[in-house]
């Protein structure tokens, strides 16, 4: 068993929960307490009703997500809002949410944790974000199919290519979830090709346009990886169980 303020005061620091940006909805952090103790850590990157359900199900007093409560700005505690609510309170279940924070992270990251699915060893921060580096990049000396098979078998899933720049990968940027309606901006950086989990229809042909190739990895499969890993630091830290909640969109 371990205790919910130092689970949190723990991942606070780590993450630099206070000093990182992000949208005014992430509300990182501590969204919803329980009684103070922790004995499982649940993770997923949603904080939707039926992974409520199923974190609940699985003994979880603690459910670490991507996404947090609140994504779609303030509304109303009824419907799933209220449930999710009632729920977690009647089972004693805190929620803690990282968003940014956890993009970014440059251990635990989403961005570095793929990148180093796909061989990428000596990446650096790229890409201004409200004052900080929001992706990572490296050049990789392989062809853009061979990039693809191991887009595919580190996401576990399928992923959809702009071929719109060189057979060879050249310089590689990372910027996990939605971030594909920055290609003008990649293609300026100096991007070779792009990989991000989901972009806006015209990203696709203005890719073209540009001579960038474009992998969509999937919002939801590139945004697994940081949750994983922080809920094994949790628990190896605090000795406390943890499990995957895996609730995948398909976007």
């Amino acid at each position: 068993m371990a205790q919910l303020d130092d689970l949190t005061s723990f991942l606070d620091h780590e993450l630099r929960i206070d000093a990182l940006p992000d949208y005014p909805q992430a509300l990182n952090g501590l969204q919803l307490e329980n009684e103070g103790s922790v004995t499982k850590v649940a993770s997923a990157v949603d904080a939707s009703l039926p992974v409520f359900k199923k974190a609940i199900a699985a003994g979880a007093d603690l459910l670490l997500v991507h996404h947090g409560m609140f994504w779609q700005g303030a509304q109303r505690t009824r419907g799933a809002q209220y449930q999710k609510l009632k729920l977690a309170i009647d089972a004693g279940m805190a929620v803690y949410s990282a968003h940014i924070p956890l993009d970014v992270h440059p251990t635990w990251g989403n961005n570095i944790q793929l990148a180093t699915a796909l061989g990428m060893n000596d990446t650096e921060a790229f890409f201004d974000w409200k004052g900080i580096k929001l992706g990572v990049c490296q050049t990789l000396d392989i062809t853009r199919d061979e990039l693809l098979t191991r887009l595919k078998s580190a996401v576990d899933s399928s992923v959809h290519l702009c071929p719109g720049g060189a057979e060879r990968a050249g310089k590689v940027g990372i910027i996990t979830g939605g971030a594909g309606s920055e290609v003008a901006a990649m293609s300026a950086s100096g991007i070779d090709t792009f990989i991000s989990g989901e972009g806006p229809h015209w990203s696709y042909p203005l890719a073209e346009e540009l001579g960038l190739n474009v992998f969509y990895a999937g919002h939801y499969a590139t945004e697994t990886f940081g949750v994983r890993v922080l809920a094994d630091v949790l628990s190896e830290r605090f000795a406390i169980d943890h499990e995957f909640i895996d609730h995948p969109t398909g976007l």
